[in-house]
């Protein structure tokens, strides 16, 4: 008897790839996980670059070709938005705080979108950060555009209302 057509043999093939498909499917979800993981790591630890000011701290996260985009035209490339950004780290306190409420990569696992909150010296929400970050070859998350936008996120609506 031929193997290709007993049935039983076909319908244990293709049992067996499904649950190698769905074997996958849960391990890149898994994967996906852990590098979003990673990514809010890592924007928690660009945001405490700024609360311990840490200027060296704070330029190690930035891509070669970043961008940021800040005032009239962005700003381009690492020792650009470095030298914008020298100031926020002057003085005792910084002037703004930050943390990701959001993370999404890419299925590829090399781009993530990271979003969240930003914060004046009294916890008040001020504006509302949009990064973009890509795993570089050396396996380092690198930002490689930062986008502010003035909306805060508003809060829950009362139930009671």
């Amino acid at each position: 008897m031929m193997v290709g057509r007993n049935p039983i043999t076909a319908i244990l093939c293709l049992l067996t790839v499904c649950f190698f498909i769905a074997g996958l499917s849960e391990a890149e979800a898994k994967d996906l996980a852990a590098l979003q993981q990673q990514v809010a790591d890592t924007e928690r630890a660009f945001a405490r670059s700024m609360a311990e000011r840490d200027h060296e701290a704070f330029q190690s996260f930035l891509s070669e070709e970043t961008v940021f985009f800040s005032g009239d035209a962005p700003l381009r490339g690492k020792q650009a938005v470095a030298d914008a950004w020298k100031p926020f780290f002057e003085g005792a306190e910084p002037p703004f705080s930050w943390e990701p409420s959001l993370v999404v990569v890419l299925d590829s696992g090399t781009l993530a979108l990271s979003s969240g909150p930003v914060r004046n010296p009294a916890g008040e929400c001020v504006a509302t950060f949009n990064s973009i970050w890509r795993l570089e070859t050396s396996g380092e998350w690198k930002i490689v555009f930062d986008k502010g936008s003035a909306d805060c996120p508003r809060p829950a609506a009362d139930s009671a209302e």
